[in-house]
């Protein structure tokens, strides 16, 4: 039996999640969108898709999952290195996607940064697709960059 809970993350543990994050060797966080408000704010458009894991008392692991109505994604899948080789990611990976499917969302993905090696052959092993068929592309929202945009 494991000696670990997995349950809905909440606004409240994000203090603990960020220490966790903080805790990742090469783990990159956004200031805006990984602030509180940016992660309560997730949480508040997606309350039952996120997850910890919680051992000894403490936040060992996270997933923050949503979805768009169509696909679900899973960011900042992380566990702490003490508490690794245990089982505390695939079962936080399996508790979102029972909640993404009780939402009826039959697809999900993730982005995995390449020089991310140990996260990337847990996800290939695991049987995800690596697609190299399309390209990931990113723009940050603000009036600048808007306004350069549309000139």
């Amino acid at each position: 039996m494991a000696d670990y809970q997995i349950r809905t993350m909440k606004p409240e543990d994000y203090d603990e999640v960020y220490r966790l994050w903080m805790s990742i060797h090469g783990f990159g966080i956004r200031s805006i969108d990984d602030s509180r408000e940016g992660v309560e704010r997730f949480l508040k458009r997606n309350p039952s898709t996120s997850v910890v894991a919680v051992q000894d008392k403490k936040v060992v692991g996270a997933i923050l999952c949503g979805h768009d109505g169509r696909r679900g994604c899973f960011y900042h899948v992380c566990v702490h290195e003490d508490y690794r080789n245990r089982g505390i990611g695939k079962s936080m990976a399996v508790a979102c996607m029972r909640a993404l499917k009780e939402e009826q969302i039959n697809k999900v993905s993730l982005i995995a940064f390449k020089k991310n090696g140990i996260g990337n052959r847990f996800w290939q092993g695991e049987g995800w697709t690596f697609r190299e068929d399309l390209n990931y592309y990113d723009f940050t929202l603000n009036e600048a960059n808007i306004t350069r945009f549309n000139q």
